[in-house]
């Protein structure tokens, strides 16, 4: 069953809010940036992430240094999955903070 558009916009707006509050919490010099439901994490090496919402499709989309990753929300387990690895968006946030920005993060929320 797909997401109503209600739905969908109150999930990614949970979900940024989550990341904005690991993202505040974690001590890193980082900024951050939320215009028009494009949330924008700058790591201090210049790196950043990209979280945006894809209303047509109902995804939230992640645009990071190793490419982009589209997430659909499986209402079984409340968690944004990949849609091509089926990884649980927190998991891959870990990966890819580390890897990109040598930041440990725990997004296991997600």
């Amino acid at each position: 069953m797909s997401l109503t558009e209600a739905r969908f916009h109150d999930l990614v707006d949970a979900t940024q809010q989550v990341l904005e509050d690991i993202f505040d919490e974690s001590g890193e010099d980082l900024d951050q940036e939320n215009s028009a439901g494009v949330l924008t994490v700058k790591f201090e090496n210049g790196s950043q992430l990209i979280f945006s919402r894809q209303e047509p499709l109902r995804q939230l989309w992640l645009a990071a240094r190793s490419g982009g990753f589209h997430f659909d929300y499986d209402e079984e387990s409340e968690r944004w999955m990949c849609d091509k690895s089926e990884e649980q968006l927190g998991e891959m946030l870990e990966r890819i903070v580390r890897e990109q920005a040598d930041v440990e993060l725990e997004f296991e929320c997600l």
